[in-house]
């Protein structure tokens, strides 16, 4: 294939089993498909590429689960996503400027933040001030455009208070389905857009279906316990392995 000349077989047979992984973790958790999968493309492409092939998958399935995101998430996904959309640009025009191995040392410490932040104690369901939801919009923006992670400031938000596991997922995937599309669109805005990204996209999406389908079905069955456990597992595990691989 022409178009995927430019990859080796090795790099897409590696893609293609983190991007199971990550998606069946995001499936399960509501998160995690970006922060699991942007620092081991990383490694085989360059930051700019990785960004956005992970906007693309996660925009294809968040469009495939919209009825979910408007029945289920909280007024707050939509305010945090429009802040999103605003300062995503920035954010990838830093990383384009940022030589590749600071970019990958940087995104890895993105990954671990995501870890510390979810440490925090659990606060109640109470909806967060105006000036936290506003500053958790702006900076998964900035991280969403750097690293394509909208989840460090999202997932500790959410997770980290006391509501619905369903509620929190929703509202999280929401506003990762609209990071997608921002990140795609500003790197289209400022030229890193390249179609050859689509096409191993779209030979990445049917793991991402069958991974998420399967977390998905896992995310009903387990406790409420088990689930914010596993969030905070995925979390450390995605620091870790992205710290490691560095230093080797």
């Amino acid at each position: 294939m022409d178009i995927l000349a430019s990859y080796g077989w090795a790099q897409i047979a590696v893609a293609v089993i983190a991007t199971f992984a990550s998606a069946f973790v995001r499936g399960m958790a509501g998160f995690g498909m970006a922060i699991l999968l942007v620092p081991i493309l990383a490694l085989a492409l360059t930051p700019v590429e990785a960004v956005l092939i992970i906007n693309f998958l996660a925009l294809f399935i968040g469009l495939s689960e919209l009825r979910m995101f408007l029945k289920y998430a909280e007024k707050s996904a939509w305010v945090i996503g429009g802040l999103v959309l605003l300062t995503t640009a920035p954010g990838l025009m830093v990383l384009a400027a940022t030589p590749p191995d600071l970019a990958r040392l940087l995104i890895a410490l993105v990954a671990l933040s995501a870890f510390i932040l979810i440490l925090l104690p659990t606060r109640d369901a109470k909806m967060p001030g105006t000036a936290t939801t506003v500053s958790a919009g702006i900076v998964s923006g900035l991280l969403t455009g750097f690293a394509g992670m909208p989840g460090p400031p999202v997932v500790p938000y959410y997770v980290g208070r006391s509501i619905a596991r369903e509620i929190a997922k929703a509202s999280m995937l929401a506003i990762f389905t609209i990071a997608a599309f921002a990140g795609l669109a500003s790197g289209y805005a400022i030229g890193a857009l390249e179609w050859r990204l689509l096409w191993l996209a779209v030979l990445l999406f049917p793991a991402v279906l069958i991974g998420n389908w399967l977390g998905a079905k896992m995310f009903g069955k387990v406790s409420e316990t088990v689930w914010r456990s596993f969030v905070a597992i995925v979390l450390a595990a995605a620091a870790i392995a992205a710290l490691i691989k560095l230093i080797v």
